[in-house]
């Protein structure tokens, strides 16, 4: 059996330790890393390469789509999982949007946690939560998951989210649709409340991951400028 890297992230020390253990009891999982903040986890989903890093959503000094929205910009090939204690719809969209694997909650059994790592290993994601045991078949799922997230956005934020895709910085986005910085900034906070985000990098990253799934945005690298 091939053995599935794991890096593993978490606030709380004692589920880091309880989750080594379990994962370092089945065959064919290696915890390569352990890591208590969200800049010491992308260090080391970038130095380490693993298969699968299971992250909290809320990790200090990044938070887990901000890893992902970064994994993502770099081409990293991890495939990335939440780890929770709890998961709103939208956080689950959100999630989704931004191209993690899954959501597991942290009070799921062991054997259907164990299975639902070993399918994402082989390159299945499973959207919604696989507690109910529903593995998404493809990606239309996750498209419609996208759009639903989206909908919510009027046609002048979904042109300004397409821009923030392209690296343009709100000078440069002003100047494109002929509007006032200020204007821009209004219009990034209203975004960023409609989608329960908090910056500009994981905007961009559920816009390039729409895209990617035949979205209404064009094909873009991802290239982030400050306010």
């Amino acid at each position: 059996m091939r053995c599935t890297s794991v890096v593993i992230a978490d606030r709380h020390p004692v589920v880091l330790q309880g989750l080594t253990s379990v994962l370092e009891a089945q065959n064919g999982f290696k915890v390569v890393a352990c890591c208590s903040t969200g800049p010491s986890c992308i260090e080391a989903i970038r130095n380490l390469t693993p298969d699968i890093a299971i992250i909290d959503i809320e990790m200090p000094g990044l938070t887990g789509l901000e890893i992902v929205a970064i994994a993502n910009s770099e081409g990293l090939s991890t495939r990335v999982v939440f780890f929770a204690a709890v998961v709103e719809d939208r956080q689950l969209a959100l999630s989704a949007a931004a191209g993690a694997y899954g959501v597991i909650l942290k009070d799921m059994p062991l054997e259907p946690l164990v299975q639902s790592l070993r399918e994402i290993a082989a390159g299945q994601r499973l959207l919604p939560l696989p507690a109910v045991n529903h593995v998404i078949p493809s990606e239309q799922k996750s498209i419609a998951i996208t759009e639903s997230v989206l909908a919510v956005l009027t046609e002048r934020e979904r042109q300004i989210m397409r821009l923030v895709s392209e690296g343009l910085s709100n000078k440069e986005i002003g100047r494109r649709l002929n509007i006032a910085d200020g204007t821009i900034k209004q219009h990034l906070h209203h975004i960023y409340q409609k989608l329960e985000i908090n910056n500009r990098t994981v905007l961009a990253a559920l816009a390039i991951s729409h895209n990617e799934r035949g979205g209404f945005l064009e094909d873009r690298a991802l290239s982030i400028h400050c306010d």
